[in-house]
C-alpha cells in the first residue's frame, strides 16, 4: 500500500493565467474520478501527479517523499500510468508489451522471471486477451490495445493507479469490465485515481470525486456530495436529468 499527496499542488497549464491550488491525499483503497470538460486539464494534472511533467507550484509526495527526489524506477515500484494513448516505439507481441510492468522491478539486462510471465498471463487472462497474446500490439482494434495498456499497468502490481481514460474506445461490456478491476484493485489496498468523461460510471464506481473547471477553479469530495446536477451544470455548462438506478445516481443531458 502506498499514499500519493498533492501539496498546494498548481498543475501548469500553457496560457493559463495562476491557478487553483489542490491538495489531496490518495489513500489505499480509495477510488477517485476526475471530472471536467474538455480543456480543464485533466491529463495535465494526472501526469503532474506521476512526476511526467513539472508542476507550476506545489509538489508531489509519494509515501512522504517528495516525488522530485526519486528516481524513475522506485516511482514505477508503486505507481503505475494508463494513458488515454499510446504510441508503440518497436513491434512487440501482446505478451512482450504486457511484460513491460515488469521492467521496473529486474536489473538491466536481467531476463523475465517464470513469476514475471505468470504475472503477465494472468494480466492478460483477466482483460480477455489472452488469445491475443502472440499478436503485434500495432495490428490490434483501438479497444483491444487499450486494454493491453491495463493488462500491463496490472502487470506492474501498483500500488496506485493513475488512469487517464481507462474505458477510452471500450464498448459496454469492457467498459464494466475494466471499471469492476479497477474497483478489485482498490478493495485489495490500492488507490485509484482516473479520469473520466462518463458521470454514469464516476458516479456507479467512485467514492471521491475532484471537478477541475476550465478556468482553473476546482472542488472535491465525497462522491455523494460532489455528484448533484446543480454543480455538475455549471461544470459542463449543461442541463441535466437526474434519476436512480440500484441506488446510485443516473444523468442524461437534459
Amino acid at each position: 500500500m502506498a499514499v500519493l499527496e498533492a501539496r498546494n499542488l498548481v498543475v501548469d497549464i500553457p496560457g493559463r493565467e495562476g491557478g487553483h491550488a489542490f491538495s489531496a491525499r490518495v489513500l489505499p483503497g480509495q477510488r477517485w474520478g476526475v471530472l471536467g470538460p474538455n480543456g480543464a486539464g485533466k491529463t495535465s494534472l494526472l501526469h503532474t501527479l506521476a512526476g511526467l511533467r513539472p508542476a507550476r507550484s506545489g509538489e508531489v509526495l509519494l509515501d512522504g517523499q517528495s516525488l522530485s527526489g526519486l528516481t524513475r524506477r522506485a516511482v514505477a515500484q508503486k505507481l503505475a500510468v494508463v494513458f488515454q494513448e499510446r504510441q508503440d516505439s518497436f513491434p512487440a507481441t501482446v505478451l512482450e508489451t504486457a511484460l513491460v510492468g515488469r521492467h521496473p522491478f529486474l536489473s538491466p539486462w536481467q531476463r523475465e522471471s517464470a513469476e514475471d510471465l505468470r504475472l503477465a498471463n494472468g494480466a492478460l487472462e483477466r482483460l480477455s486477451l489472452s488469445l491475443l497474446k502472440d499478436r503485434l500490439v500495432s495490428t490490434l482494434s483501438g479497444g483491444e490495445r487499450q486494454r493491453v495498456s491495463i493488462a500491463t499497468a496490472l502487470t506492474q502490481q501498483p500500488a496506485i493507479w493513475l488512469a487517464d481514460e481507462p474505458t477510452n474506445h471500450l464498448d459496454l461490456h469492457h467498459q464494466v469490465a475494466v471499471m469492476a478491476l479497477l474497483n478489485q484493485q482498490a478493495e485489495q489496498g490500492a488507490a485509484v485515481f482516473m479520469c473520466l468523461h462518463d458521470l454514469n460510471l464516476a458516479a456507479r464506481w467512485c467514492d471521491h470525486i475532484l471537478l477541475l473547471f476550465p478556468d482553473g477553479e476546482l472542488c472535491f469530495g465525497p462522491a455523494d456530495t460532489m455528484l448533484v446536477p446543480e454543480v455538475l451544470e455549471r461544470l459542463y455548462n449543461q442541463s441535466l436529468s437526474v434519476t436512480t438506478v440500484n441506488g446510485k445516481p443516473v444523468f442524461v443531458p437534459a
